[in-house]
């Protein structure tokens, strides 16, 4: 576990702190134009902080917040958690199938033209070789085309069943550059 970062002796509170750094490595430009947007973006909201200020708070808190987001290594206790939603391209029905694990990190995401027991099959194939290891269990609705992929993949995780359609309304998505996951 890493020791919790200290703001010992900074004028201005962690939240303005953390908020500065993270406007300035989510918007990648030149180092002075970054530094200087970020420090009119805060002017806009009735914060005075100096370019020098901002640069000096990202090489200070920077590494420390990286070190923060970045992504666990899969394990086998982990909880997945499927689900396919429709989506209209170009006119024509789509299915999003997605896969979000317990922590709200989308595993993996595909668009396919259908919803049956071959496209579950290649999700869960997909997530295999990216996680490299089944999870613990796996939560779906009841769409019977996962039962049926497991069944075919020789999967021995626990799957449960849940009654709503989507996963967002249960487990809040942390997307990149989000670092209030």
């Amino acid at each position: 576990m890493t020791a919790p970062i200290s703001y010992k002796r900074h004028r201005f509170p962690p939240e303005i702190i953390a908020h500065a750094v993270w406007l300035y490595f989510r918007f990648p430009l030149s180092l002075r134009l970054g530094l200087r947007l970020v420090e009119e973006m805060l002017l806009e909201r009735g914060i005075v902080v100096s370019y020098e200020t901002v640069r000096r708070w990202a090489l200070k808190f920077g590494p420390a917040y990286a070190r923060r987001l970045r992504r666990k290594a899969p394990s086998r206790r982990d909880i997945w958690h499927l689900d396919e939603v429709v989506v209209t391209i170009s006119g024509q029905k789509h299915w999003l199938w997605r896969a979000v694990d317990q922590d709200g990190y989308v595993l993996d995401e595909i668009v396919q033209t259908r919803r049956d027991t071959k496209a579950a099959k290649r999700l869960l194939k997909r997530l295999l070789r990216k996680q490299g290891c089944p999870p613990r269990r796996m939560i779906t609705d009841k769409l019977g085309s996962y039962a049926a992929a497991q069944r075919q993949m020789m999967l021995t995780s626990n799957t449960a069943h849940t009654r709503g359609s989507t996963i967002e309304r249960r487990i809040h998505i942390c997307r990149s550059g989000d670092a209030s996951g």
